[in-house]
């Protein structure tokens, strides 16, 4: 398994392609450590709902006044995401796609994640009716969320082009992230050639699906879930990402799974897209 390139922010193994790019639409709670949701909050909500329904054809739905300005994002009329304002003051001036992993029991896997070094962000608590979460850190310091689905399961579509598709964690700690993964959530991970000057491995289940990757990213201050977009034309992708005031830090480039970028939004967060070679 081999990628092209040889600077770590290109580390990493395709993605989606690893598990599979068959649409899947999502009906029911998803095995434990399975990435099942995702979310961001942004200094400016007008603005990037602007970007994102541009560049992945993405519409928003309110939630009501409880929901404290927090949306829905609709693809296929199936929520995928969610997104809310959250001013600059609040996170330190950055702002970043938070990924959720599946369980069927927050409180239990909470304990698991101290126990192995990680941090609480954001107790476990209820979400209505729609499930339960808690916002963590893992033992090198990356942020990741909990969902226990009950009314909703996570993200309705996976692996279509709009949706996220895979996700790595970028780091400089590989040490402490592969046995705390392994730990809280029973993936096995698996070193793969990445190619010259990269270390990278793949965190599958206990039934051997892969659900990501850990890349060793010795050029990262803060370590970060990296989350891919399936799309129909990375190449168009780019063009949509720079047309909508986002910018292309990388790519795009060509791997054995399919075409890919690294790009930001208008608000400087990261993310990749990706056309599967499955597709």
């Amino acid at each position: 398994m081999n990628m092209p390139g040889n600077t770590s922010r290109r580390a990493g193994t395709s993605p989606a392609s690893r598990r599979g790019t068959v649409m899947v639409h999502v009906t029911g709670n998803q095995p434990l450590g399975t990435p099942n949701y995702i979310d961001i909050g942004v200094p400016d909500i007008a603005r990037a709902k602007k970007f994102y329904g541009g560049l992945f054809g993405w519409s928003f739905q309110s939630l009501g006044p409880g929901a404290m300005g927090y949306e829905a994002v609709i693809l296929d009329g199936q929520m995928i995401a969610g997104i809310a304002e959250v001013p600059g003051e609040d996170t330190g001036g950055r702002h970043w796609w938070n990924l959720y992993f599946a369980t069927d029991d927050a409180d239990g896997t909470l304990k698991r994640i101290t126990d192995a070094g990680g941090e609480v962000v954001q107790p476990v608590g209820d979400v209505f009716e729609h499930g339960r979460m808690a916002m963590v850190k893992d033992a090198g310091g990356a942020q990741f969320g909990l969902w226990q689905g009950k009314a909703m399961a996570g993200s309705g579509i996976v692996n279509e082009p709009g949706s996220f598709g895979w996700e790595e964690l970028h780091t400089r700690d590989v040490d402490k992230a592969r046995p705390f993964y392994e730990a809280v959530f029973d993936l096995r991970s698996e070193k793969v050639d990445a190619g010259p000057n990269m270390e990278f491995y793949v965190l599958a289940r206990p039934d051997d699906r892969p659900v990501g990757g850990i890349a060793r990213d010795d050029d990262r201050e803060i370590p970060l879930w990296v989350v891919y977009f399936q799309v129909a034309d990375a190449d168009q992708a780019v063009r949509r990402v720079k047309e909508g005031g986002g910018t292309l830090k990388d790519g795009p480039w060509d791997t054995p799974y399919g075409r890919m970028a690294d790009v930001r939004d208008p608000f400087g967060v990261e993310f990749r897209v990706i056309h599967s070679t499955e597709q």
